[in-house]
């Protein structure tokens, strides 16, 4: 009988959560995602995340940083923007300078950002851009 009781009074807690939840909804703007393998990649992240904490009004823009690793040869990093892949680089099994590359990507997600921007605001340009 007491395993009945507390059953029935879990279900009741739980209704009561959820109705809580989607009264109070929570959006979640502007995330960064890390899907890197190697420890190349997770620097490359780190130093990606560190530059876009500085860039203003990115808050509606979703980046997703893809590592594939190539046997023998070593990874393709990708860097998404809003599910549009905006830059590529291939890194060696040793590594090589992150700096520049960090800052190539952060130039292209702004580049991107600022193309994007632009498309929804002008209304003289055709949705193919001509």
């Amino acid at each position: 009988m007491k395993n009945i009781n507390y059953l029935t009074l879990t279900i009741i807690l739980l209704f009561s959560v959820f109705q809580r939840c989607d009264a109070n909804e929570v959006e979640i703007d502007g995330l960064v995602l890390d899907r890197s393998i190697s420890r190349f990649g997770h620097q490359f992240y780190y130093g990606f995340s560190q530059l876009w904490l500085d860039l203003p009004n990115s808050s509606d823009t979703h980046v997703v940083i893809k590592e594939t690793v190539l046997p023998r040869a070593g990874t393709r990093l990708e860097v998404l923007v809003n599910n549009e892949l905006i830059y590529v680089t291939f890194m060696g099994r040793r590594g090589g300078p992150l700096k520049e590359r960090v800052e190539s990507a952060m130039f292209a997600a702004m580049d991107a950002i600022a193309r994007a921007r632009f498309k929804q605001t002008s209304p003289d340009l055709a949705p193919s851009g001509w």
